[in-house]
């Protein structure tokens, strides 16, 4: 057996300004890459995480540096270690990191090839760019949040998935990803501006592209992806579990109709929104006569595209996800693996939270920190 490949990103070095949500999960999947990751904490924390901090899995894979950043020493010590990192990533709001001296001219002066991420909600200018804001502030500005739900319902919120994971963080591994690319090529860093709404709204492509086409509705539950259509959407079974069904294609739609022994549908006229209300009523009267674990057996062997709704400890004992070891236990917590996977790396956690502060010395040695920066700051409290 041939050993391990190393991850794509062994030896690129990241340098994260700590900050909540995207950021953090940014970092840490620069970190399952292969990246090496430094965190850089201020004192106190952010006080945000519900629970033990070294079980915040968004800080796996990386070292905690704390810095006190309204000190010039410590100030030093950040354009210091950026001169010496690949890519940088923050979660000011617009402007801050300037007024700290940390912006992106300040430390691309010191690393021209320097990639700058910058992790926002709102962006980098525009009118709310300096107002506060959530993931379900951003879902709801960009048209996401008013396309999810039942049909003469309220939006239904996504948990944190489409704005804080899917149109922040992913988006911001994305483009520093992309301008690492350029830069190893030509020798110049990027400033990457990030900002949820503006992910959140490309991962609406296809949805604008549907209704610039008129197949698409702009209100909920009435469209073939948001649960309008019967052949896609969430029954309930008899003892009260959950199935959802994706039988888009019409072969995979008379499977679902031979499975539920609902013979007397007509599978022609699928898409025939008069005939939606009755197959739906059909279907549903149907899922209710057996249970979760009696419907799942009846179509695990099929591609009627049915499937078992989970809760989280549920899915993390399914047998395909404990087959590909999509989410494992390591250092005694649940959490998912790495993703994607690349040929020849193992697709595990990467090592455990550490608490904050817990490598500032040994970080700061390693990147060449001068013993007398170092000792100045801590004669200050600027450093744990």
């Amino acid at each position: 057996m041939s050993p391990p490949v190393p991850a794509p990103l062994h030896g690129v070095r990241v340098v994260e300004v700590g900050g909540m949500g995207p950021g953090p999960f940014a970092g840490m999947t620069l970190a399952d890459m292969g990246a090496e990751v430094v965190r850089i904490d201020r004192p106190g924390g952010l006080g945000v995480f519900p629970g033990d901090p070294t079980q915040d899995v968004l800080n796996r894979g990386k070292r905690s540096v704390c810095l006190d950043l309204k000190q010039p020493a410590a100030v030093e010590i950040v354009l210091a270690i950026a001169a010496q990192a690949d890519i940088l990533i923050e979660g000011y709001r617009p402007g801050v990191a300037e007024r700290l001296g940390i912006g992106p001219a300040d430390c691309q002066a010191r690393n021209p090839a320097l990639v700058y991420g910058r992790m926002t909600g709102w962006g980098q200018d525009g009118p709310l760019a300096m107002r506060a804001g959530h993931d379900i502030s951003y879902i709801a500005l960009t048209g996401a949040l008013h396309a999810i739900g039942d049909a003469g319902g309220p939006p239904q919120i996504p948990v944190n998935l489409v704005g804080d994971f899917g149109g922040g963080g992913t988006y911001l591994v994305m483009g520093v990803l992309a301008a690492l690319w350029e830069a190893s090529r030509t020798g110049r860093g990027r400033v990457v501006d990030a900002a949820i709404v503006d992910g959140a709204a490309h991962l609406l492509s296809a949805t604008h592209a549907m209704l610039n086409t008129g197949t698409w509705r702009d209100e909920r539950g009435v469209n073939m992806l948001d649960g309008g259509a019967p052949y896609y959407a969430v029954y309930e079974t008899s003892d009260g579990g959950h199935m959802a069904v994706g039988a888009i294609e019409p072969k995979f739609y008379r499977q679902l109709l031979a499975g539920l022994g609902l013979g007397d549908v007509d599978a022609a006229q699928q898409d025939d929104r008069s005939t939606w209300p009755e197959t739906r009523k059909l279907i549903a009267i149907a899922f209710r006569e057996r249970t979760r674990a009696q419907w799942t057996k009846v179509f695990e062997s099929t591609d009627a595209c049915v499937a078992p709704v989970m809760s989280l400890r549920e899915a993390a004992e399914h047998p395909h996800l404990r087959a590909r070891g999509t989410v494992v236990e390591h250092d005694g917590v649940v959490q998912a693996a790495a993703a994607p996977r690349f040929s020849g790396t193992p697709a595990l956690a990467g090592t455990p939270p550490v608490p904050m502060g817990a490598d500032t010395r040994t970080v700061l040695a390693e990147w060449g920190i001068a013993e007398g920066l170092i000792s100045s700051v801590t004669d200050k409290g600027t450093i744990s």
